[in-house]
């Protein structure tokens, strides 16, 4: 790549991704497999959606925000894995520097909804559980939405601020990113500026981000888990621990390999397990989840049987 020269200093206006191998003869391998995890992604989140929608059983808040968060899945995994299979098809590993932090927005905005929505479906868990009679009301149609508004606005606040934030550094000098998409830490290591205020940002943001919703989301299954010890009914409780059981699954994923990514800043030893949780996050975390949400919940799966099967539900 040949980086255009200012009065004093170079400047890149494009980076050089690695991808996941450098060796030629494994990318026909990691474009198959990963062409297949994507529709496999697609498919499974887009049949949670269509199940929903169809099923009036899975009319319900619980299911609203399950819906919500299948899209988010579909966006996830189409901001990092389509862009990366065609660089694969092409063996071009450049991207301009205008399309990296485009990806690098999308991706942070889609993600922060992401923490948002489980903070929401451990809330609606805890009204369900331990204010059941109140429950209607507080989780109406309206709050449904003003807390999936909220959760957008907040994401995109804090992916603005982070791009425009990086928008503002200064890269002179290496243009490789040994990674498969773009992201910060990867970012911050390549910038000839100091990083200082970046770095705490990401600190400071990510605390409200992940840090609040999930001391949210602890605080909501503390009380869940107190509430249905409580439950007499061996049924009861089996049943009430299989929906909260799918759903701290998903939490378990999603905030592990976050922290992991975002909370070992400055090790530059890191990029190939970098690329490992960034497969998870990006990749396998989307992919699960239809599975984990329909694996124990027999509306669910009766839901999607009729979906595939054309037949519409009784009644």
């Amino acid at each position: 790549m040949e980086p255009e020269f200012g009065a004093n200093e170079t400047v890149v206006t494009e980076f050089i991704l690695l991808g996941l191998v450098e060796t030629p003869g494994l990318r026909p391998v990691v474009f198959v497999l990963f062409l297949l995890a994507y529709l496999v992604t697609v498919g499974g989140n887009l049949s949670i959606l269509a199940a929903i929608l169809v099923e009036p059983k899975l009319h319900t808040p619980m299911y609203f925000f399950l819906g919500n968060l299948s899209v988010l899945d579909v966006g996830c995994i189409s901001v990092t894995v389509p862009s990366m299979l065609s660089r694969l098809l092409s063996h071009k590993q450049i991207v301009p520097y205008g399309a990296c932090l485009t990806q690098l927005f999308f991706f942070h905005q889609l993600a922060g909804v992401d923490c948002f929505l489980l903070t929401a479906m451990a809330y609606d868990r805890f009204l369900a559980i331990c204010r059941p009679l109140t429950y209607s009301t507080r989780m109406s149609q309206t709050v449904q939405r003003i807390l999936v508004a909220v959760s957008w606005v907040c994401a995109f606040t804090n992916a603005l601020t982070h791009t425009v934030a990086i928008s503002t550094l200064n890269f002179c000098g290496p243009n490789v990113i040994n990674h498969f998409y773009c992201d910060l830490p990867q970012l911050f290591q390549l910038s000839c500026s100091s990083i200082q205020l970046n770095e705490l940002l990401l600190f400071g943001l990510g605390i409200l981000m992940a840090g609040a919703p999930m001391i949210l989301i602890v605080t909501s299954y503390i009380h869940v888990a107190a509430a249905v010890l409580r439950i007499r009914s061996a049924e009861g409780r089996k049943k009430a621990f299989s929906t909260c059981g799918s759903h701290l699954t998903v939490v378990g994923i999603f905030y592990g390999t976050g922290v992991f990514n975002y909370m070992r800043l400055g090790s530059v030893e890191a990029s190939d397990k970098d690329k490992g949780i960034g497969i998870l996050n990006t990749v396998i975390s989307p992919m699960l989840n239809p599975l984990i949400y329909s694996l124990r919940n027999p509306d669910v799966q009766g839901a999607l049987r009729r979906v595939l099967t054309g037949k519409r539900a009784l009644g």
